[in-house]
């Protein structure tokens, strides 16, 4: 690993569990506190060495209760849901929050934390939708993203339009109709890429509401090769635009839902991620996703 300062330096991480579902399942994700005096070129080599799918740095703000930076292995990323929550869960239980309604302050802007018992609920944008149409302009078409998933479009649920939702980043969002086609997709990650970056993408959210896969709102997948994420089993930032996407096509629009995750990736790994639309006129003006961490395990990194 390359240094970026004179001496080497030990740097601890915490490796926490996003999205929790009880105490077991989630997304892992590291966490390094008090990170202020680490550079990008700092950052970006601790997440490649922590190997997962992100990195959050905790450091001071001027203006907000915190100041986080994101990192993939090989980039970095303006939000991720399950490090959040991880981090402020972790500083919840550190005994590090002075006020349960709390703020992080990104390079995207700062967004609005709430604390609740331990969980943590992290702020979104009102939803941003593109539809088909829209893809073409990018070279980008249904049929390309289906033949990426090896999807028919047959497969595809007729209740909810195939868009990119953006709440703060951007994901395409597909529903299909059952459990068992969630369960086989067959995603080509170089072909998913290149629409990612066609479309500048996270990545993509496939979801069903079928009742016999899951007894919650919806269960649902998330492939992002574009960030070095091929699937990853909870995420905070795609449960928030699929919330949107139930209240404003699905045929009965509530405030409350709760999306699952990761118990169709290999290993299966359930997670749970709770979403609280906020809305005026029945139209979404933001929205907080939530949920508990735990910290799993320690590690050191040298760089």
């Amino acid at each position: 690993m390359t240094n970026t300062t004179t001496n080497p330096r030990d740097i601890a991480v915490e490796i926490v569990h996003g999205f929790v579902d009880g105490d077991k399942g989630g997304n892992p994700a590291g966490v390094v506190l008090d990170a202020d005096d680490l550079t990008e070129p700092d950052m970006l080599a601790i997440a490649a060495s922590v190997g997962l799918s992100e990195t959050a740095f905790v450091s001071q703000s001027a203006s907000e209760g915190f100041k986080f930076d994101f990192f993939t292995p090989n980039r970095r990323i303006a939000h991720c849901g399950h490090a959040t929550i991880a981090a402020f869960s972790h500083l919840d239980a550190l005994s590090r929050i002075d006020n349960p309604e709390t703020s992080k302050e990104t390079i995207d802007g700062p967004r609005r934390i709430r604390m609740k018992a331990g969980a943590a609920y992290m702020e979104q944008l009102a939803p941003k939708y593109q539809k088909l149409t829209d893809w073409k302009e990018a070279g980008v078409s249904l049929e390309a993203v289906l033949s990426s998933l090896g999807l028919e479009e047959g497969a595809l649920d007729p209740t909810f339009p195939s868009v990119l939702v953006n709440t703060g980043n951007s994901f395409i969002v597909l529903a299909v109709k059952s459990g068992k086609q969630l369960a086989s997709l067959k995603p080509d990650f170089a072909a998913i890429s290149d629409i990612s970056e066609r479309l500048d993408l996270i990545g993509y959210y496939i979801f069903t509401t079928d009742q016999s896969a899951t007894k919650r709102d919806a269960t649902a997948r998330m492939f992002a090769p574009r960030y070095a994420i091929e699937e990853e089993a909870a995420t905070g930032m795609a449960a928030g635009p699929l919330a949107c996407l139930l209240h404003d096509f699905g045929p009965n629009a509530k405030e409350i839902y709760d999306i699952e995750q990761g118990t169709f990736m290999t290993p299966a790994s359930p997670s749970l991620i709770h979403v609280e639309l906020e809305t005026k006129g029945g139209k979404i003006t933001s929205l907080m996703a939530g949920g508990q961490g735990k910290v799993m395990r320690s590690l050191t990194v040298t760089i």
